[in-house]
């Protein structure tokens, strides 16, 4: 089963392209199988060699790259479960590019424009990266922070149990056993039709007014903390017996737990900023599909301005 996805997923990478300009950015490896004599020996653990292939070494960091290029749901599969397809496709891989190389097809004009086009891709990431990382100062996140908390005020939050039933009666029976001093919780777990919250007494924690149906929203937020409500509440759901638990307001997220959706934020402000003050300074020429000159934008057509309306005679 795993190899049947994984292979899928690996057909899928091959039909776009992927695994060919892999192996087309690089031709030679980017340094050599064994370090220089001069060279610091790295940590016998960093990046181990996993498999051998006509005497090049297949890395554990070759492992993680491949698994980075895979779908989501493969992704998400134990490593150890993908390990040993990941470990065939590779070296299959290395056995198919070096045929390549064999065939001298690494110098053909195909596979230099795709290396070409590679390498691009590769540089506009690391552009957009380093203007990123260099604009998203501490500053900048903490005035982003600042206006998210503008936007996103705190708000009144309840903390209420409820039973519910079917009939009104019923609900009204219940009413009539918790002002006679009947256990909210006992009455709760025994009677109300809402499983989850019945196991807790029928604690429904914490939540704001747009998180629940109206009705039931409206007389929570109406009533005290400690209060019952004296009348059934009526929803789609049936009917309801509230009790208030507690009243807050609900506290604001610290910027660490933000931090990840204001950057992405900022993030997409930058990349916008870079690419619009790029094309002010560049001289940028676009024709049609077949390469002739576009056509010109006709003017509009110029309106008449509406005349003052003349004075009435008496």
């Amino acid at each position: 089963m795993v190899n049947r996805v994984f292979r899928a997923a690996l057909l899928s990478m091959a039909a776009c392209g992927l695994a060919l300009a892999a192996h087309a950015q690089t031709p030679a490896p980017a340094a050599p199988a064994a370090p220089a004599a001069s060279a610091a020996p790295a940590p016998a653990d960093a990046d181990p060699v996993v498999a051998r292939v006509n005497g090049e070494a297949v890395h554990r960091s070759d492992v993680q790259r491949m698994v980075a290029q895979l779908p989501p749901q493969v992704q998400q599969m134990p490593l150890e479960m993908i390990y040993p397809a990941v470990i065939e496709q590779l070296v299959n891989s290395k056995l198919v590019a070096e045929a390549g190389y064999k065939a001298n097809l690494a110098g053909t004009p195909e596979v230099k424009d795709e290396i070409k086009r590679a390498e691009e891709r590769a540089v506009q990431r690391a552009y957009i990266q380093k203007e990123v990382q260099s604009r998203i100062t501490p500053a900048k996140l903490d005035e982003a922070y600042q206006a998210f908390l503008k936007q996103n005020p705190a708000q009144e939050e309840v903390k209420a149990s409820h039973i519910l039933v079917e009939k009104e009666d019923e609900a009204k029976a219940i009413i009539a056993q918790l002002k006679k001093g009947g256990d909210f919780a006992k009455l709760a777990k025994e009677k109300s039709k809402d499983p989850v919250a019945a196991e807790q007494g029928g604690d429904l924690g914490y939540f704001t007014k747009d998180t629940m149906v109206e009705p039931f929203a409206d007389a929570a937020f109406a009533m005290k903390k400690g209060e019952v409500s004296k009348e059934p509440v009526k929803t789609q759901f049936g009917w309801h017996i509230i009790k208030v638990e507690d009243k807050r307001t609900q506290p604001q997220p610290t910027l660490d737990e933000v931090k990840p959706q204001l950057e992405q934020q900022l993030s997409k402000d930058i990349v916008t900023n870079v690419v619009d003050d790029l094309r002010k300074v560049a001289k940028v020429e676009t024709f049609q599909l077949d390469g002739s000159p576009m056509p010109k934008e006709e003017p509009a057509p110029a309106t008449d301005a509406p005349k003052a309306e003349e004075p009435k005679k008496n």
